[in-house]
Order: structure tokens, then C-alpha cells, then sequence
């Protein structure tokens, strides 16, 4: 699938494995960015995007981020709408310790191309019974 992109660092978001399903952004700043433990910040990509109708770009965490330094996305997972024509920014928050410091062209998120469905509404006074039922928030148990 080919997709536009601007980009005004000439670099593109890729995937850095055969089997990756994320392609990284990096981060397009012209100053580094400290973000203290409990802060968020924006942190523009430089480039923007032209999605196809009926495709979302998923925007994720990196891993090692989160698992080294407590570095996750500030909205869970970023949705950029088909529609959306801006600069892609990512909002990130230290959950960690200590000061994490952005530097240009630091690996900053990764981006997924993933297919949606627009719901239709259909509206009932019943729902089909499965066995599961309402059961929810760790029905199941642990182990």
C-alpha cells in the first residue's frame, strides 16, 4: 500500500525489522526536550500524512521506552484519522523517575496502518446470550 507523506526532515517513519508491524517516528525538534517524571509533552514528527479512506494511523509506544524509562504515550494509542492533513505530534508522559531528555531523531513512538469499519446503530431492546454474559473487569480470576 503506498501512502503520502510530507516530510520536512527528508526522513521517514520505518520499520526497523523484517517482521515489524510498527514503523518508528522520531522526534523533529530544534532543541532538546526534558520531560519531568508526572510531565507530558508535545513532540512534533515533521511530517504529516495522507491516508487512504477507510485507514487509521495507529500511534503506540515504543517498548523499550516504557520498560527502561516509564516513557508512554500520554492518550494510550493516537489515532490519525484519514482526514487529518497536520503535522503528526506525539504526546508523551514520563511515568519514571527520573528527567527524560528528547534529543532530534530520538525513536520517539511507532506507527501502525491498521483497516476500520464504520458502525452502523442498530437499536434493540435485547442483546444475544453468550456465556460470558456481563461478566467483566477480571471475571476470570488470575490464574
Amino acid at each position: 500500500m503506498k501512502i503520502k507523506i510530507y516530510s520536512v526532515s527528508g526522513i521517514l517513519p520505518a520499520y526497523e525489522t523484517v517482521g515489524a508491524s510498527g514503523m518508528d517516528m522520531r522526534a523533529y525538534i530544534s532543541e532538546t526536550v526534558t520531560i519531568a517524571p508526572g510531565k507530558r509533552a508535545m513532540i512534533p514528527t515533521g511530517i504529516s500524512i495522507e491516508l487512504p479512506p477507510g485507514f487509521e494511523a495507529q500511534i503506540r509506544a515504543r517498548s523499550g521506552l516504557v520498560a527502561k524509562y516509564g516513557i508512554c504515550l500520554a492518550n494510550g494509542i493516537g489515532t490519525i484519522d484519514s482526514d487529518y492533513r497536520g503535522e503528526i505530534k506525539i504526546a508523551l508522559i514520563n511515568l519514571g523517575d527520573e528527567d527524560f531528555i528528547v534529543k532530534n531523531g530520538d525513536r520517539i513512538a511507532q506507527m501502525v496502518i491498521a483497516r476500520y469499519e464504520r458502525a452502523e446503530w442498530e437499536v434493540s431492546d435485547s442483546l444475544s446470550f453468550t456465556e460470558r454474559g456481563e461478566g467483566g473487569f477480571g471475571h476470570t480470576g488470575r490464574n
